[in-house]
């Protein structure tokens, strides 16, 4: 219930409560509280009961924790019948994205005629092209 309190959390709900409450009257506060949460955990234990029998037998299996959609999704979805597992186990995202770096970097980076490794530096004036002659290729715009 409390899962997120840490330790300081925990001190300094407890010197407030002292403070507040007082030493006389914190031993009765702590009692009621205490009295409090034993009632509200019977009737929420009473209502699924309640809610068991009224169902009927073929709910007997019934959890409530299931109606939370992440419990649901992983009880249903960690069975075998699937196959689920053995394509998680198969799949091996290191070396997917190594071979993707690996496909990436292998790419043809032969020099072209430029003196930029392949680019075109737009600052100096473009030659004048012949006839018969295409213009050099840019791998950037396409």
């Amino acid at each position: 219930m409390f899962n997120d309190i840490g330790p300081l959390e925990l001190i300094t709900l407890v010197v407030l409560a002292v403070l507040v409450f007082g030493p006389d009257k914190l031993p009765k506060v702590i009692q009621d509280v205490m009295r409090t949460v034993r009632k509200i955990r019977e009737f929420s234990e009473s209502a699924k009961q309640d809610i068991r029998s009224e169902l009927g037998p073929e709910f007997k299996d019934f959890e409530f924790e299931d109606l939370n959609p992440k419990t649901f999704i992983r009880k249903h979805l960690d069975n075998d019948e699937l196959g689920l597992k053995e394509i998680r186990n198969g799949f091996d995202l290191k070396k997917e994205m190594a071979e993707v770096t690996d496909a990436v970097h292998s790419t043809d980076t032969s020099p072209s005629s430029s003196s930029s490794g392949g680019r075109i530096d737009m600052t100096k004036k473009p030659e004048e092209l012949g006839k018969d002659d295409r213009p050099p290729f840019d791998a950037d715009a396409t």
